[in-house]
């Protein structure tokens, strides 16, 4: 048991030292997120027709996904898994696009803004007005944008690894990104995943 438990402090150490050396870029992309929710809420609650327009565009394509159709059924679980599963695909797209570095940030933006324009709903009545209803989708929103805002990190903080190494970094290399870089991502991830189930479990069985 000691050993097992000592193993278990062993992982949880490598994973904030991994957190720590990518807390820069994991910070910069946390922002970039808050900011383009806060753009989009404000546009959409300002009456911006392209942002109402692309709100209803993007609700309207998404009513036959497959997440929405087990909602529809009352198969909350399915849809909580299909929700996990689509957001940890994301993540990873977006962790392996990091290795572009700035270009991972218009990505990131985008779904930021995503997220701020659906704060109103079908009729344009802002979901904030209600306090319940601001509560659940402020806590969702968070709950996806933190582990967004890490792997997204993760994946910036390897395509610095790539570009210029720090001495921490100097070693073996796969396709010239350094080893232990991509190690620090795979630990990350040890956190990203059940934060993104959390994530998933809260939206779809906290109402």
């Amino acid at each position: 048991m000691r050993q097992k438990n000592s193993e278990i402090n062993g992982i949880g150490l490598l994973v904030l030292r991994a957190l720590s050396r990518a807390r820069v870029p994991i910070l910069t992309v946390a922002l970039t997120y808050f900011a383009s929710v806060a753009i989009g809420i404000g546009m959409v609650h300002t009456g911006n027709a392209f942002a109402l327009a692309y709100r209803d565009n993007i609700v309207s394509k998404a009513q036959s996904s497959p997440i929405l159709v087990a909602l529809d059924q009352d198969d909350r679980l399915r849809a909580a898994v299909l929700d996990f599963a689509a957001n940890l695909f994301a993540a990873m797209a977006n962790t392996v696009g990091g290795l572009g570095v700035i270009m991972a940030y218009p990505i990131v933006a985008y779904r930021g803004w995503i997220g701020g324009i659906v704060s109103i709903d079908s009729n344009h009545i802002s979901r904030l007005a209600d306090s319940k209803e601001a509560a659940y989708y402020l806590i969702t929103l968070v709950l996806q944008l933190v582990p967004y805002s890490v792997s997204g990190g993760a994946g910036v903080h390897m395509g610095l690894a790539y570009l210029r190494p720090k001495s921490y970094y100097q070693g073996d290399k796969w396709i010239g990104i350094p080893k232990e870089a991509i190690r620090d991502v795979l630990r990350i991830y040890l956190i990203v995943v059940p934060l993104f189930l959390v994530a998933s479990m809260w939206e779809f069985f906290a109402r």
